[in-house]
């Protein structure tokens, strides 16, 4: 089992990848390939209460890769990280098929929560570099966050989101409008206004 997921994660970063040249090079010299191998053998001794041997592969695996699984994350298949470097995913993070992660993003959590703290990533999903998914939500399937991004409440499928704190721009291929925050109406100024309509055609009509 652990040979095939291996075999799909070197297929997907030749499909992802234009500078991948060989299988031989992906397998033995990209470090996000190296990072999810390990951390599959660290999850495995995790689920089966080995955690002190699962915790010392996934700290070995920092110190090769610079990429911080830990071991209880779960993992869909396909997973593609592009370069790595400073990447965390934390103990409860649920992470789908297809997913594309780039260099110094965190799956993470508040601090505000127990049990399960961190997302939940769909599948087909890309996480550009240095964005921060921070919570116990999802991010649906075929979402897009964009770097630098810092994304603190659920994120709709099919969506891109953008900025700090994090807000979409599109949902399903269509663009989404902006809320306006200056010529946000006024509900008292509204009910004010109305009254004085009213106050005035009732004068209209002789009724004081």
């Amino acid at each position: 089992m652990l040979f095939k997921r291996t075999l799909e994660d070197i297929k997907a970063v030749k499909e992802r990848d234009p500078a991948a040249r060989s299988s031989l090079e992906i397998f033995f010299l990209y470090p996000g390939v190296k990072a999810i191998r390990m951390h599959r053998w660290a999850h495995f001794f995790y689920k089966h209460g080995f955690k002190f041997i699962a915790r010392w592969i996934s700290q070995d695996c920092v110190r090769k890769t610079g990429i911080e699984i830990h071991p209880g994350a779960t993992i869909g298949r396909r997973l593609v990280i592009d370069h790595g470097m400073g990447i965390v995913i934390g103990e409860t993070a649920e992470i789908g098929d297809d997913v594309l992660i780039y260099q110094g993003v965190t799956l993470g959590g508040t601090g505000k929560d127990t049990g399960k703290r961190h997302p939940t990533i769909g599948n087909n999903v890309m996480i550009s570099a240095g964005a921060k998914v921070l919570g116990p939500f999802k991010v649906g399937d075929n979402s897009r966050i964009a770097a630098g991004a810092v994304v603190l409440e659920e994120v709709p499928p099919d969506c891109t989101v953008v900025g700090i704190p994090a807000r979409i721009v599109r949902q399903n291929g269509e663009k989404v409008k902006p809320l306006d925050q200056i010529h946000v109406p006024d509900p008292v100024a509204q009910e004010i206004c109305r009254l004085e309509q009213r106050i005035k055609e009732l004068e209209e009509k002789g009724i004081r």
